[in-house]
């Protein structure tokens, strides 16, 4: 079983412990910023510092409220919702603010071996799930632009391509452009492998008579975190 460092037997914790606690929570922080930069494409340097400060954050504030547990996520609950309520951010980011919140709350309760082995059972998932591609797809999926003429048929046009070089894709919004005498079709789709968009984008001219394609990884513009 798993031990606290902390002394239970005293209400006071000693210079010594609390700066082991910080500095296991800060190694602990950094490595999760670290697997986070090296398993996900798109990330900003802010938000790379808050994955790495905030395990020591929140193990301040297990800290100060003296190891109340329910007092200390409550607190730190309140900090979240002060930051976080307008951006939604998406699903890896909210991964990682878990994740580095969860190991500021074992550094804080003392359980620094439960906290390393927890860490480094998570990033070795992480590893695992980009390598095998169950994490991995974000580098193949595209924000994709079609302009064709109006006599085309749009509906089944694209459909032997689209099995051919993608996982999957979805037509999400149709629109007219140039006065009528176009549509532009705007699809979201993924594909098999990233090497190949160029021939893909190739085979798309030949059937739309070389008018302008506009291919765009997604979600290049969302909130930062």
């Amino acid at each position: 079983m798993f031990t606290s460092i902390i002394d239970s037997s005293t209400s006071s914790i000693s210079v010594e412990t609390t700066l082991i606690l910080m500095a296991a929570a800060l190694v602990l922080g950094l490595a999760v910023a670290g697997v986070y930069r090296m398993t996900t494409e798109k990330h900003t340097q802010n938000f790379l510092i808050t994955l790495a400060l905030l395990p020591m954050l929140v193990e301040a504030v297990i800290m100060m409220t003296s190891g109340n547990l329910g007092t200390a996520v409550a607190v730190a609950g309140a900090f979240s919702l002060v930051r976080f309520r307008s951006v939604q951010g998406t699903s890896r980011e909210i991964l990682g603010v878990f994740l580095s919140m969860s190991i500021g709350l074992a550094c804080g309760m003392g359980q620094i071996a439960f906290a390393a082995l927890f860490t480094l059972v998570t990033i070795l998932a992480l590893f695992v799930f980009s390598r095998t591609g169950l994490a991995g797809q974000e580098t193949e999926q595209r924000h994709l632009r079609i302009t064709i003429p109006e006599n085309l048929d749009y509906t089944e046009i694209f459909e032997d391509l689209f099995e051919k070089y993608t996982r999957k894709a979805r037509l999400e919004k149709v629109k007219t452009v140039n006065l009528g005498s176009m549509y532009e079709l705007c699809y979201q789709v993924t594909l098999k492998k990233a090497e190949i968009e160029k021939e893909f984008l190739d085979q798309i001219r030949v059937r739309n008579g070389n008018l302008t394609i506009v291919c765009g990884r997604t979600a290049e513009n969302a909130p930062e975190l």
